[in-house]
């Protein structure tokens, strides 16, 4: 190439060669994923240190017990707050649901019929809601605290200061029985089951796709074509559904029905969606964080809960992590922006040494016009 001095152009190269594997692993560094398991494996090391008996088999799967239903009612909540929603009824919900469910047992009514009355309260209470949100065009938060006021009020008048304890011993074991050498608690399979689900109809399929489009911005997504109102009706009413499902198994787990079952579990639900990385603004997230940020939280509590470290100071850490996994993220972000700010630079210093006349991307010198 006359004129141009060939080892400019072999040095830009290499320059660019050199700096993808850097971009690469900084930016697999500062993925937020990344950086929750780094803090899941510390709190799990920390734990093991101060109570030896924290990591015995038994013990850390039997902890699963204690947040697999909530676990359960997070997947659907991914695409609620990706889609720029939110639903704070879910736990009124399961109480509504573990309310049919008891006076069906009260009545009679065998294991099969209680999962399937537990399942279709769930899902008609979560049709309500997205028919309210998306045929009335009423704001989903307006929606669900109307309606959680709702569930949790029928359920406070039904029963009083009562409880319902009949039940089948068969309906027991759905809440309480083990699989795989009678170690994993069978509510945990549920739970990976559904989330092995939850990542494919996300990532894998056009429904997933008009989740983030509807999160990033409904009104270009309602022009491109996406029927936002019945996917926004589809979501909060499987909503309702896994709620229903969560129901069916918290109250088999702890064979009663009382008013206050599942109290307060809206703000775990989403606190653990939130953690996991899916954006509260809508349009960004992935199932991966959020399974992670689930069993932080889980095994956070159990170490703690082990430790007698009192309620009210669970409660702080944990608003601490949720104050955390909002801010935090947008430093992140600019941080992998500034490194591949830095890594353009870098190339581009290279590649306009070459010299006038010369493309930068190719070092091949450009015909004249």
């Amino acid at each position: 190439m006359k004129g141009v001095d060939t080892s400019l152009v072999d040095e830009s190269r290499i320059v660019k060669k050199d700096l993808r594997p850097l971009t690469r692993l900084i930016g697999f560094a500062l993925r937020w994923e990344t950086l929750l398991f780094l803090i899941f494996a510390a709190v799990m090391g920390v734990n093991a240190v101060l109570s030896p008996a924290f990591l015995d088999k038994a013990n850390l799967f039997d902890a699963t017990f204690n947040f697999t239903e909530k676990a359960i009612i997070a997947m659907p909540m991914i695409f609620v707050i990706i889609c720029g929603d939110i639903d704070i009824s879910v736990a009124s919900i399961m109480s509504l649901s573990s309310l049919f469910m008891g006076m069906a047992s009260l009545a009679g009514a065998p294991t099969p019929a209680l999962v399937l009355i537990g399942l279709a309260v769930g899902l008609l209470a979560g049709l309500f809601n997205g028919l309210l949100i998306t045929r009335l065009d009423i704001p989903a938060i307006a929606v669900t605290i109307g309606s959680m006021s709702l569930f949790r009020g029928i359920a406070n008048a039904v029963l009083g200061d009562q409880a319902y304890t009949k039940y089948p011993e068969s309906f027991g074991r759905l809440g309480q029985g083990y699989a795989i050498a009678g170690l994993v608690p069978t509510q945990l399979l549920v739970f990976l089951g559904l989330a092995i689900l939850t990542a494919l109809v996300l990532g894998r399929t056009v429904f997933g796709r008009y989740v983030y489009a509807i999160g990033n911005n409904k009104t270009a997504a309602r022009f491109s074509g996406v029927p936002v109102e019945d996917v926004r009706l589809a979501i909060f009413t499987v909503t309702g559904l896994f709620s229903g499902l969560a129901a069916v198994l918290l109250t088999s787990r702890i064979g009663s029905t009382r008013p206050n079952i599942a109290s307060g579990w809206e703000l775990d639900v989403i606190t653990s969606v939130v953690l996991g990385g899916v954006a509260i603004t809508g349009g960004k997230g992935k199932v991966g964080g959020v399974i992670i940020a689930i069993f932080l939280l889980g095994y956070l509590r159990f170490g703690m809960g082990i430790l007698n470290v009192p309620g009210k100071v669970m409660n702080i850490i944990t608003g601490v992590l949720l104050v955390v996994a909002i801010l935090l993220p947008r430093g992140i972000e600019d941080a992998r922006k500034k490194a591949l700010l830095r890594g353009i630079r870098a190339a581009g210093a290279g590649q306009r040494e070459i010299g006038p006349g010369v493309s930068e991307a190719t070092g091949k010198r450009r015909t004249p016009r």
